[in-house]
């Protein structure tokens, strides 16, 4: 029996962290078996690559050595975690997956499609998620939001530029993608936009 595997996106401040944590109360309360996750991360490993790239002293990393830390992350992430989990039959939640690497490196970064396309096939052999939920909230109104930049980490302060090219990295990645990735306008408030997240996994067979 496979499991399901669905992915949230969006930039810094759209809501993700928040609306995981109701959709984890949601699943429990209607008995799924999930496992959640967060990229870069889940599990030993991982979690010390993810402080390597969101360290505020590493200023002087390159695109390259960032994407390929993502990589290194998520390949260690797939082959301890999300493989043996869908393969017992749970639903798999992870807070980000390749569309960031897209967005972030890919596009804001300047690596283009190709290197990381070529990256993502290395690290995630033939994991795919079944749905992928992307927040969608212009950068401006995400940062109004939330109060500013995180001062402890390092991509949060990469500046307006940046974090626009990262937005229209992801508008690029559902325009290529219209069946795996579902956009959905989080402008409202949180309980808003968990319905229609859980509207979502309904029209789709999630739960």
């Amino acid at each position: 029996m496979k499991g399901k595997f669905i992915t949230f996106e969006g930039g810094e401040g759209v809501g993700k962290t928040t609306q995981l944590a109701m959709i984890r109360g949601f699943l429990e309360s209607q008995g799924v078996d999930a496992v959640f996750l967060r990229e870069p991360g889940g599990n030993p490993i991982s979690e010390k690559i993810r402080d390597i790239i969101l360290d505020i002293d590493n200023v002087g990393m390159t695109g390259m050595c960032e994407a390929m830390l993502y990589s290194a992350s998520r390949a260690q992430l797939v082959e301890a975690v999300i493989k043996p989990a869908l393969q017992s039959g749970k639903l798999v939640v992870c807070d980000r997956f390749i569309d960031s690497t897209f967005a972030y490196q890919g596009v804001a970064r300047g690596l283009g499609a190709d290197k990381i396309d070529m990256l993502n096939k290395m690290a995630c052999s033939d994991i795919m998620p079944d749905l992928t939920v992307f927040l969608d909230l212009s950068p401006r109104l995400a940062f109004a939001r939330k109060g500013g930049a995180d001062t402890s980490d390092r991509l949060e302060q990469e500046g307006d530029n940046f974090h626009q090219k990262v937005y229209d990295g992801y508008l690029q990645a559902c325009e290529l993608y219209p069946d795996r990735i579902a956009r959905v306008d989080c402008s409202g408030d949180a309980v808003t936009t968990h319905s229609k997240i859980v509207e979502l996994l309904r029209q789709r067979g999630i739960v």
